[in-house]
């Protein structure tokens, strides 16, 4: 009896393995960029061969960072972020409705057992429509196996839901991939930032001192009648100026200071926290100065698009399914008896197979629409993809950009600054002395002031440029 109960669900198991896929054929799109990096006065001569390139994009992030205490802010906020904890929350749900559209490939087998009592009457009416001979209590017991309304999946609609629910788990996992990344290079940037504008805080009050020098210097002159009173008041402008400049990189520091906590997710201690831009950097020195554009399939926004292109290519396989008859299969198997004690014994197996079929006539137009829809949603999809390659092309590009040119920006402030700082000490000696007037003091003491920021913004732009093209490229995910 077993053997006569397997036939037809080996029969439907093997028709659903051989079903056809109606889902278009998926093709990789070409990506909608040029295959190299632009080239021009901006960037940088050297092209970064493919296994440089792919070193680079497969460098650990815990590799590419050298500042110790960097590298533990990140490990507090990999752990501790609330955002990475949502983005793998939100694989976790994936995954589980991935688990639950995969288990309709297979028949859900469900056992089951009863009892029912009853009690005839003298003369009641007998089962062939005659009066009974007498009346009696009748006990049955039933216990089966056995499968409800399970489709067999001859056109391929239930896999290709189900291929649509594996890509989208697929594109969750690289949505938090790609979360990660994002975390990596911001907690750097933050980090990067707090210690730029320490600088700042740090020159703002060594300008302060030497502004009040200036002008308790300038008051002297003034009580003996060598200055005058507009000399005292540029004085005072200048220290003015250096006192709110306190104020503010004090405020802001703090603020910096917030902005890590918010991304490590928790208070940073102190000793973690930069002291200022440190001379030697705090990434690896060598960084390609060109890649070619393949290098942007690193990136995980870019393979969670796809996958969610793929996705949307077996809904339309699904959607077309739904025009097909829909077969399903009822089948059960077990034991009926009048009494409990002969439930299993010979003679006692029942079973039934029930298969049904269905095609949609008159749907008014709902299953046309559904493939629309799903037609749609791919164009979309394919979109975005193509905007996340430009995208990501673009961000690359501009990082290149900027690295191509930040050391000479950088050679040029230095120069700046320092020429700035010789001008100041001669102009200071010039006016001790009585040679000059007090105005080209003040001036050349306001030009050294703001070449020393303008010095520390840029070693500030060359430390985040690394962070941003080593994201850029798809990198902090190991």
């Amino acid at each position: 009896m077993m053997t006569r109960f397997n036939t037809p669900l080996l029969l439907s198991a093997t028709l659903a393995l051989a079903a056809c896929d109606m889902a278009p054929r998926y093709v990789r799109p070409a990506m909608p960029v040029p295959v190299e990096s632009p080239d021009g006065p901006a960037y940088g001569a050297d092209t970064a061969s493919a296994t440089e390139a792919e070193a680079f994009a497969d460098t650990a992030w815990a590799d590419f960072f050298t500042e110790p205490r960097l590298r533990d802010v990140i490990r507090l906020s990999l752990a501790n972020n609330r955002d990475l904890r949502v983005a793998l929350a939100n694989v976790e749900q994936a995954r589980a409705q991935y688990r639950v559209q995969r288990a309709d490939i297979l028949p859900t087998v469900a056992g089951s057992g009863g009892a029912t009592y009853q009690k005839s009457p003298v003369g009641a009416i007998g089962t062939g429509g005659g009066a009974a001979v007498g009346g009696g209590r009748f006990d049955i017991y039933t216990a089966q196996v056995g499968i409800s309304a399970w489709e067999i999946d001859l056109f391929g609609r239930v896999r290709n839901l189900t291929k649509a629910a594996q890509e989208q788990f697929f594109a969750a996992r690289e949505n938090r991939n790609a979360a990660q990344s994002a975390l990596v290079a911001e907690v750097a940037t933050a980090w990067l930032t707090m210690a730029a504008d320490q600088d700042r805080l740090r020159l703002a009050r060594d300008t302060e001192v030497a502004f009040r020098q200036t002008l308790d210097l300038t008051d002297a002159r003034f009580k003996a009648g060598v200055a005058s009173e507009l000399d005292v008041r540029q004085a005072r402008t200048s220290h003015d100026q250096a006192r709110a400049d306190v104020a503010q990189m004090t405020s802001q520091v703090a603020q910096d200071q917030n902005a890590l906590n918010l991304l490590a997710g928790v208070t940073v201690d102190a000793g973690l926290l930069p002291t200022g831009l440190v001379e030697q950097g705090v990434t690896i020195d060598r960084l390609p100065a060109d890649l070619p554009s393949t290098i942007l399939l690193h990136r995980p926004d870019i393979a969670a698009a796809e996958h969610q292109l793929v996705a949307a290519n077996a809904n339309i396989g699904a959607a077309r399914a739904a025009f097909f008859p829909k077969i399903s299969l009822t089948a059960a198997f077990g034991t009926m008896s009048l009494g409990l004690s002969g439930l299993f014994n010979n003679g006692s197996e029942q079973w039934s197979v029930a298969p049904s079929a269905s095609l949609p006539i008159f749907d008014y137009g709902r299953n046309a629409g559904n493939l629309r829809y799903a037609k749609a949603t791919q164009d979309a999809m394919l979109a975005t993809y193509e905007k996340t390659v430009q995208t990501a092309f673009r961000e690359v590009a501009d990082a290149l950009a900027r690295r191509g040119t930040i050391d000479a920006q950088l050679e040029a402030q230095t120069s700046l600054r320092d020429n700035a700082q010789g001008a100041y000490r001669l102009s200071e000696a010039r006016f001790t002395k009585g040679i000059d007037g007090f105005l080209g003091t003040l001036d050349s003491q306001r030009s050294y002031y703001a070449a020393e920021q303008s010095l520390v913004a840029a070693r500030l732009v060359r430390e985040t440029n690394a962070v941003e093209l080593f994201r850029a490229i798809g990198g902090g995910l190991k």
